[in-house]
């Protein structure tokens, strides 16, 4: 089980630092509510799961997946470090090459697809569409003949179990509209008409995101090696998709980035043998380099609640609201003396709150709070709701 580490943001002398970096100075400086993503936590996080492939001897690519957080910075420096890029769009795309990530190293996911996304990605010539049905094969095999070209595919497979984590974001059953079954995979090898300028190389798979239990995560790679040893040629590579979870909380229970690649590699070179491995980490690479800051309007008492109202509200940070998720809340007041109150927001919703009965020092206007481990869908998530403007984003150099 992986341990909750604190050690980047702490008090000095009464003011709340991350790294070298004062956050009362940059509050002072800058419009709130806003992100402010660690160069140095996301350096460190990328170099550890590195660092796990490398252990295990592996042939593995980092593709990070976009949709978890697509700020320019954080891309340039994953780049810079030979990250490659999971995208579910043209505009990630479009994102991912400006930051310099080399289109060789890029897959494209996603069931919904369409003709100019797809003519794009063959113009670029990306490391692979993941497909997730028949007909986007189709697609993609016409434009490619139209454009003269050969399209690299890999087939996303739909492993059929159930991972343990919110509904919201489960993507490995058959309910679910993502991925394509073994048996129709294996049924449009037989069909030429699919082929002519198509190529398969790959399998991928895909079980939902925020694991932390790996068994459906286990199985469905075991099922993903023996669709693959039913292809009558050897693939380039198998793509284990993302999903790792982080420990947003002190009794979470995830588990380290060190046991899940071991895993990983474990149960591919016993049911599979040597062969290409691509992540799709998102969250666990960016999620506790970001932190949400936001100041207090006012206080409110009603009775035996008490409610501390900020200037952020869940259009721009959204998943408490969502997913009914837990996030660490600092305040950028040092005192022993707590109170329980709930942080909520500006929006005219009763879900835009941050935080239930947290335990908080007397906040009054002009304080802050910052709310951890928001690199990872939070502002890719955010919207104008209520007609706001979505808050900006600051990349702290180490």
């Amino acid at each position: 089980m992986e341990k909750l580490d604190r050690k980047h943001i702490v008090f000095k002398k009464d003011q709340l630092y991350l790294h070298k970096h004062n956050l009362h100075e940059l509050v002072a400086k800058k419009k709130t509510p806003f992100y402010a993503y660690s160069e140095k936590v996301l350096e460190e996080n990328y170099k550890r799961f590195k660092k796990s492939i490398s252990q295990n001897k592996q042939n593995g690519l980092i593709c990070f997946a976009l949709k978890s957080n697509n700020n320019i910075d954080v891309l340039k420096k994953l780049a810079s470090m030979g990250a490659g890029a999971d995208i579910v769009s043209g505009g990630e795309l479009k994102q991912a090459l400006k930051a310099g990530i080399k289109a060789n190293k890029i897959v494209f996911s996603g069931v919904g697809k369409t003709k100019n996304e797809i003519i794009l990605g063959l113009k670029e010539n990306i490391l692979s569409f993941n497909v997730e049905s028949i007909q986007e094969l189709e697609l993609i095999n016409s434009l490619a003949k139209k454009m003269n070209t050969k399209a690299k595919i890999a087939f996303r497979l739909n492993p059929k179990v159930i991972a343990k984590t919110h509904k919201h974001i489960s993507t490995g059953f058959k309910t679910h509209k993502f991925g394509i079954l073994e048996k129709d995979i294996l049924s449009s090898l037989d069909n030429s008409s699919l082929w002519s300028n198509t190529k398969l190389i790959g399998l991928s798979v895909h079980i939902g995101s925020q694991l932390t239990c790996l068994k459906a995560t286990e199985e469905a790679i075991k099922n993903m090696c023996q669709c693959a040893n039913k292809i009558p040629f050897k693939l380039k590579f198998l793509d284990v998709g993302g999903g790792l979870g982080v420990n947003y909380a002190k009794n979470s229970k995830a588990p380290s980035v060190e046991s899940y690649v071991s895993k990983i590699n474990s149960i591919i070179k016993k049911n599979y043998g040597a062969v290409k491995v691509i992540y799709e980490p998102g969250r666990c690479i960016s999620a506790s380099c970001g932190f949400f800051i936001t100041k207090v309007i006012r206080t409110k008492v009603s009775e035996d609640c008490r409610f501390t109202i900020v200037d952020g509200g869940m259009n721009d940070f959204v998943r408490p609201s969502l997913y009914d998720a837990f996030h660490e809340i600092f305040a950028s007041v040092n005192s022993s003396l707590t109170f329980p109150t709930d942080i909520v927001g500006p929006i005219c919703e009763t879900a835009d709150c941050f935080g239930t009965a947290r335990e908080l020092p007397e906040l009054v206007e002009n304080d802050f709070i910052v709310i951890a481990d928001t690199g990872a869908y939070g502002h890719t998530m955010s919207s104008h709701y209520n007609m706001r403007s979505k808050p900006k984003e600051f990349f702290l150099k180490k």
